[in-house]
């Protein structure tokens, strides 16, 4: 008698139920990550105005103060790509979640300069970790054909929460302070957590890159998952429980974490996508910095040069859920590299005199170009290795990148107190998104991962529900969905 996986009307919907609640919860996460990281720049001024608040902060210590949180990013996001490769995805989200929610509301309570800033660097740590684990679990839980569209949703939850904190203070700064404000940050402890912690479930793609056969197969029937991406391994009716680890770890391509990453064949093009990475954040933080300074020296008043600001966000955001789509058809690498080309593009065309309404759609294109670009640079990532590697490269690009993000500012206020003239800055800036476009090209194309069977025998009941005609072998194997680097459209 033979038993065979077919998908029921039932498990589709369970999956389709499941593949919501992660990409919803994902993005809602990264939402509240970036709030959390734009929402300094929202009260900096009441520092740098009011000693009371945190002491005498200069224009300087500002400015160090500000890159504390991306420090910590940058370390939480490389700590955290190898330990949620061994220790797995959900658990360090929810500790993340936490994590940085508590550090907010801490923050808020501080009175120094010195006490704010470590608690600027610790909150980092929970939303580098976060940020570094999101693409992961979301590629992983991703159906095919859409997982470059699933992380451009769930990553265009950072321009999202920076454009909330610009809008929630312009309304609620003045009436609940800046303390207030940090306090709204802290919100996931009793919003988010709770329902991760109840409708986040583990990868059951992790766990069989862990040996964890039983756990995958249980997680996958009650999910509507199918069990793919792994080698032959012994059936978990066949007792050898250590050979059945011994065999997934070795189908999901060899060592985890950060040891597999940079070993043969992954090094090369890891260490391309970090060097993008850092070059698109530079770009990302320069201009989110500095754009509205540039328009005002432009001849534009505040008001007009925040209005720049707000559809530079706009245009990546929809940008990149557009071209998502491009990306899970043809490959993220000719989008992105083509994305960094229309940002150098529309950065250097801001140097004409153009009519506000042709200026406005260059700078959105220019969104498409820098923060856009970066969206769809972590679903390239998260799709181009393998299950065992995947949550160390989402978040060696996410942290090494953070060079860029610390970069971006200074580099823009290098350019501004050396005198240098706005067009030469905007064709600067231009020049870095074309090298970003040169890195692209170069990463090589995956044509194919070889694809085994995992021999894993279902449930009872299920195997009860899914019976195929008598005569077939007695294996059940799940049916395995295509490893979208065999087809190159994913990485």
């Amino acid at each position: 008698m033979t038993a065979t996986l077919a998908r029921t009307p039932e498990q589709d919907a369970r999956r389709r139920s499941t593949v919501t609640w992660v990409v919803a919860l994902a993005t809602l996460g990264l939402i509240f990550d970036g709030y959390d990281l734009v929402v300094y720049g929202a009260v900096v001024s009441t520092f740098l105005r009011d000693p009371t608040q945190i002491g005498e902060v200069t224009p300087q210590l500002a400015g160090l103060l500000g890159s504390y949180a991306l420090v910590g990013v940058l370390v939480g996001a490389l700590l955290a790509g190898s330990i949620a490769d061994i220790v797995g995805r959900r658990t360090v989200m929810l500790i993340a979640y936490a994590w940085f929610s508590v550090a907010m509301a801490i923050t808020a309570l501080m009175s120094s300069a010195t006490t704010f800033g470590l608690m600027r660097f610790i909150t980092g740590l929970g939303v580098g970790a976060l940020v570094a684990t999101t693409g992961a679990i979301v590629s992983e839980f991703a159906p095919p054909g859409k997982k470059n569209l699933c992380n451009a949703i769930t990553y265009s939850g950072v321009p999202l929460g920076s454009l909330l904190a610009a809008l929630l203070a312009i309304i609620l700064l003045g009436s609940i302070g800046w303390r207030g404000m940090f306090m709204i940050g802290a919100l996931p402890l009793v919003t988010l957590l709770p329902l991760a912690f109840f409708k986040m479930p583990e990868s059951p793609a992790w766990l069989v890159s862990r040996g964890r056969l039983e756990e995958a197969r249980a997680i996958a029937e009650r999910t509507g998952m199918p069990l793919a991406e792994a080698a032959t391994a012994p059936t978990a009716a066949s007792g050898d429980a250590a050979a059945a680890r011994e065999a997934a770890g070795a189908s999901a391509g060899g060592r985890a974490g950060y040891a597999g990453l940079f070993g043969p064949g992954n090094a090369f093009p890891a260490i391309l996508l970090g060097f993008m990475s850092v070059t698109g954040l530079m770009l990302v933080y320069a201009l989110n910095t500095w754009l509205p300074e540039l328009m005002r020296r432009a001849g534009y008043d505040t008001k007009g040069s925040l209005a720049f600001l707000l559809v530079l966000n706009g245009g990546a955001v929809i940008g990149a859920l557009l071209l998502s789509r491009v990306a899970d058809r043809f490959g993220p690498k000719p989008v992105v590299a083509s994305c960094f080309l229309c940002g150098a593009i529309s950065i250097a065309l801001l140097t004409f005199s153009l009519p506000i309404g042709l200026l406005l759609l260059f700078v959105a294109f220019v969104g498409l170009g820098t923060s856009g670009t970066q969206t769809l640079l972590f679903g390239f990532v998260a799709n181009y290795f393998r299950t065992n590697v995947r949550g160390a490269a989402v978040a060696w690009c996410a942290g090494f990148g953070r060079l860029g993000g610390v970069g971006g500012p200074l580099l823009g206020g290098i350019l501004i107190g050396a005198g240098f003239a706005l067009n030469s800055i905007f064709f600067i800036l231009a020049g870095l998104a074309l090298f970003g476009a040169l890195l692209t090209l170069l990463v090589p194309v995956r044509h194919t991962h070889e694809l085994h069977r995992t021999p894993i025998e279902p449930s009872a009941a299920v195997a009860g529900q899914d019976m195929a005609p008598a005569g077939a072998p007695d294996t059940v194997t799940p049916r395995a969905e295509p490893d979208p680097l065999s087809t190159g459209r994913e990485g």
